[in-house]
């Protein structure tokens, strides 16, 4: 996934798509989130979802963090970072903290460090499902109007590449999830594409509108600075608030990934429905960043919470 983010983000920088061909490529990526969120739908058992809405002292305290707590730091991060860095990369960083967390990597760390697999499993994928109805309008709201109203038109974008491909995969799972077990290697690959492809087609449009000059270096410290702390602020707090709710280890240690991380997944394909071009690479900068850090912090810290024996 490292490498597929870098690639289409050098490939965006080296050769970016502009001018009449910019429709097609937003149809092409419009597409592939919409292959994407019908794989996930077709990918998620529904006895799943359902046996693991039933641990509610993990996922009611798990969803408050992540879209209230973590929300409430982008929103700090992005109001006292408007003096130093340009608005869209402030407004960036709103945009990262009312983001669903990772489904994959969230559960593949919970499982190196000893956490509870199932409901890592059932957590992340839940909270990317709320974030689907939750992020957009969230994140609209508290920007305000100046910043990225939420019209009709957009929630029915999100409706349509994001919500109905993910129940029309639910509603397919019979006949088809044999096929996409069977094929997990190849499953995995599409999704991957996927994300690259709209983050190529998003950072296009930040390279077209030359983003490096926009960003002076106190910006770029900034940026790295922001993520720092919303890193810090994302895993200790998970963890102390998994303490602090009662919850038992594996469950803390599955709180604790999936209260941190946060999906470019879902960030890339929505920044492409609810941002023009221009606009939506330079917001995407933040979680590009995050998610970059949250995986290589993952692996030593799962390492300490199970080292080998």
């Amino acid at each position: 996934m490292v490498r597929l983010l870098a690639l289409a983000i050098g490939l965006a920088l080296v050769l970016p798509v502009h001018g009449a061909a910019r429709d097609i490529a937003q149809f092409i990526a419009n597409a592939a989130v919409f292959l994407l969120f019908f794989l996930n739908g077709l990918r998620l058992p529904r006895h799943e979802v359902l046996a693991g809405m039933s641990n509610h002292r993990l996922l009611w305290p798990l969803n408050a963090w992540v879209f209230g707590a973590m929300t409430l730091a982008g929103w700090v991060l992005w109001r006292g970072g408007q003096d130093w860095m340009p608005p869209l990369l402030a407004l960036g960083f709103l945009y990262l903290g009312c983001l669903p967390s990772t489904v994959q990597s969230a559960t593949a760390y919970s499982s190196l460090a000893g956490g509870n697999v199932a409901s890592s499993v059932v957590a992340a994928a839940l909270l990317n499902i709320l974030g689907v109805f939750i992020t957009a309008p969230l994140f609209s709201l508290l920007a305000g109007s100046g910043a990225a109203e939420f019209h009709a038109q957009g929630l029915i974008k999100v409706v349509t590449i994001l919500l109905i491909p993910f129940l029309l995969g639910q509603a397919l799972q019979g006949r088809l999830g044999g096929w996409v077990a069977g094929h997990r290697q190849l499953v995995t690959r599409m999704d991957r594409t996927s994300i690259a492809i709209a983050v190529y087609v998003a950072f296009s449009g930040a390279v077209e509108q030359r983003f490096w000059q926009l960003i002076d270096p106190a910006g770029w410290l900034w940026l790295a600075g922001g993520t720092a702390l919303f890193l810090v602020f994302g895993h200790l707090g998970a963890w102390l608030v998994g303490g602090t709710v009662g919850l038992d280890r594996p469950n803390r240690i599955t709180f604790l990934f999936a209260g941190a991380q946060k999906s470019v997944a879902m960030g890339a394909p929505l920044a492409t429905v609810l941002f023009p071009p221009a606009a939506a690479g330079i917001v995407l900068l933040p979680i590009l960043l995050y998610h970059l850090v949250q995986l290589v912090i993952a692996a030593p810290i799962a390492g300490r919470l199970n080292p080998p024996e």
